[in-house]
């Protein structure tokens, strides 16, 4: 969960097959938990439902959303606000613009260096990702908790 600069509390989750989504959490709305999924759910049939909220955005197939931040620090001027989505399967980062409750655009900013299970604004103003090691990585050891991961840190390009 993340807070934007306008208040809003954003969150991310895992669809039942596919369907992730980025949501803002609201008192008294309805998300739809069981009734409503844009991905693939035995049981669950619609995809809307009235007096149910739909996603701010959804992923399917999916990227396993895992942590989530926005940008808060000044290194990256063009990225202020923002927020960044940490990917398990797709094992990226992603940063998604945003305008008020939209998401108006969004890119890959990295993929395929392993899980991505979070990321923060450190108080240097940089981004920091945690990754964990893939499979096949040379290693020989599964994802399990104990598969060895790191910290990176993001430095812009006119920073090296």
């Amino acid at each position: 969960m993340a807070w934007d600069s306008a208040g809003l509390l954003w969150e991310s989750e895992h669809g039942p097959s596919g369907g992730d989504e980025i949501n803002i959490i609201e008192k008294g709305k309805n998300y739809g938990w069981g009734v409503i999924s844009m991905g693939l759910q035995n049981g669950i049939i619609e995809r809307s439902h009235e007096g149910m909220e739909q996603p701010i955005v959804y992923f399917t197939p999916t990227i396993a959303p895992s942590g989530i931040g926005f940008y808060t620090g000044s290194k990256y001027p063009a990225w202020k606000n923002n927020l960044f989505v940490a990917a398990l399967a797709g094992q990226q980062l992603r940063r998604l613009e945003i305008s008020g409750r939209k998401v108006i655009h969004q890119e890959v900013v990295f993929e395929q260096f392993g899980r991505v299970r979070a990321v923060t604004t450190g108080p240097d103003g940089l981004l920091y990702v945690l990754l964990q090691n893939p499979t096949g990585s040379g290693t020989g050891l599964g994802l399990a908790a104990s598969t060895p991961g790191m910290v990176i840190r993001l430095v812009p390009a006119s920073q090296k």
